[in-house]
């Protein structure tokens, strides 16, 4: 028995479709936009420097083209400064949502904050793809 060539093909793309619905293939957009350092919770004013008595630390970004189920993460770390191991871990934090505007913050103790480099890390859903640097001076 001889099989066409369109039959062939048919059934070369049925065999595809069937086994990309199998293996739940999905391939997400979502991606993190204007991500920036602000002197307050209310985003009253973008900066990349703090005071040393700063109240905290907060790091706004836009989450878009996610599904609701986005997980970003935000690593704190005090990248440099005087009398402090390098790169030290500060905190972390997730959320899970989808597009909308978000921000992390990280609150100061009773002490002021080391003068010094500092940076937060965005993860999308365990990849880093953003870090955000600011300094204390």
């Amino acid at each position: 028995m001889k099989v066409s060539k369109s039959y062939r093909f048919v059934l070369l793309v049925l065999v595809l479709v069937l086994a990309s619905v199998a293996c739940e293939f999905s391939a997400s957009t979502a991606n993190i936009a204007n991500a920036h350092m602000s002197v307050d919770e209310a985003d009253s004013q973008q900066t990349t420097s703090y005071p040393p008595d700063a109240p905290g630390f907060y790091c706004y970004f836009d989450l878009k083209n996610a599904p609701d189920d986005t997980v970003v993460k935000g690593t704190w770390t005090l990248v440099s400064a005087e009398g402090y191991d390098p790169n030290q871990e500060i905190d972390s934090a997730e959320i899970t949502g989808g597009d909308n505007n978000y921000y992390f913050s990280l609150g100061g103790g009773e002490s002021a904050w080391p003068v010094g480099e500092y940076k937060i890390d965005l993860y999308l859903n365990g990849e880093l793809v953003e870090t955000v640097n600011f300094t204390v001076e």
